[in-house]
């Protein structure tokens, strides 16, 4: 694996740190005003989620719970192996309980699937899926985000919690990682 630096690693920044809080402002309305008086759960998948779910909570106006589950498909690959592996459980019991699985990208759509699957299972009153970004040309499974951030062409992001092999979380944007850093 080659890292150089950021200005050879990044070839184009897709949303810069003023678009992404817009966008996040504007998702915390619509969350706030959808979960009114109904304490959701905001679950976040770590660690990609992370500077997302982090800013998205701050900004909710109404009352939250939080937890956060860690799951595993990539293996320090650029591509999804298919195989999604539970990290880190749930602290909290999500029966009668409204959920909103908050997740940094979609891909493949596999580990969204397998955590709607997983969580509808332990009887919640509800589960809503929340993306930061939506790479919809990706999608091998019949998944769709109920809120979604932004939608990207198929290049590998990284920036502002996404990352190749644990490098790259820190940008304060997100941007399209040069192929000959992953290749």
């Amino acid at each position: 694996m080659k890292i150089n630096n950021e200005k050879t690693d990044i070839l184009s920044v897709l949303f810069t740190e003023e678009q992404i809080a817009a966008r996040v402002q504007e998702l915390a309305d619509q969350l706030s005003a959808d979960y009114a008086g109904k304490d959701p759960l905001f679950v976040c998948v770590l660690k990609g989620a992370s500077f997302f779910y982090a800013d998205i909570c701050r900004k909710m106006s109404t009352r939250i719970f939080m937890d956060f589950i860690a799951v595993s498909s990539y293996a320090n690959n650029s591509k999804s192996t298919g195989v999604v592996r539970i990290i880190k459980d749930l602290d909290k019991n999500i029966t009668g309980r409204h959920v909103i699985i908050v997740e940094d990208i979609i891909d493949s759509g596999l580990t969204l699937q397998y955590l709607t699957d997983l969580f509808n299972s332990r009887k919640p009153a509800s589960v809503k899926t929340l993306t930061l970004l939506d790479k919809i040309t990706e999608h091998k499974l019949v998944i769709a985000p109920n809120y979604c951030g932004f939608e990207i062409p198929d290049h590998f992001v990284v920036g502002y919690g996404l990352d190749y092999s644990d490098y790259y979380r820190n940008l304060p944007y997100i941007g399209v990682l040069n192929p000959t850093v992953y290749q």
